[in-house]
């Protein structure tokens, strides 16, 4: 595995060691030694999602109990981000973006003070995320309005399908009170 750090201290992209032969391809998907060396903390949660093509997830994050996410695409592709929410950070309000794909095989790590989503590509993609803390239900999920003009964040599509719930989240404001703070 090949872990290489972002301009985001914490968010890290992690590229597989990828064994092809006529048969198909064989790789480590996950390697805690190698994790543990990166710094990225025990995971006690997986998580799956499907998303039809044009979906936007996000951008989310957990106040009371924050999540780490390792997030990997099994099929299709996405544009994911990890956006910067800690109050007083250094990058506060910055965000990266990555195409995680089938294809590609890449992994993202967010670490808990960031919020994050992610953009369907094509016709559907399936998600997975392994998280460091357990999910703790609706009152804890929190999040950033995903077109917010400050964030100028390039999403691939400018109408996606979104949920209700992400319809109406606020724009990025370090007034906020459910903002954790940098520690």
């Amino acid at each position: 595995m090949k872990i290489s750090p972002t301009a985001l201290p914490g968010v890290i992209l992690i590229e597989p060691k990828v064994h092809r032969d006529p048969r198909g391809l064989l790789f480590e998907s996950y390697r805690k030694d190698v994790l543990d060396a990166a710094g990225v903390p025990a995971f006690v949660q997986d998580d799956h999602s499907r998303s039809q093509g044009g979906t936007l997830r996000g951008l989310h994050y957990q106040l009371e109990r924050p999540q780490g996410k390792l997030v990997r695409v099994v099929r299709g592709s996405v544009f994911d981000v990890a956006l910067d929410i800690r109050v007083g950070s250094p990058t506060f309000g910055q965000w990266l973006s990555e195409l995680l794909s089938e294809e590609n095989l890449r992994q993202m790590y967010i670490p808990p003070g960031f919020a994050h989503g992610f953009c369907v590509m094509g016709e559907e993609a399936e998600v997975l995320y392994r998280c460091t803390d357990y999910y703790s239900g609706p009152a804890d999920q929190h999040g950033v309005l995903w077109n917010d003009p400050r964030l100028a964040i390039g999403w691939p599509t400018p109408t996606p399908l979104l949920s209700e719930k992400d319809r109406v989240l606020l724009p990025l404001d370090a007034e906020r009170s459910d903002l954790p703070r940098y520690r």
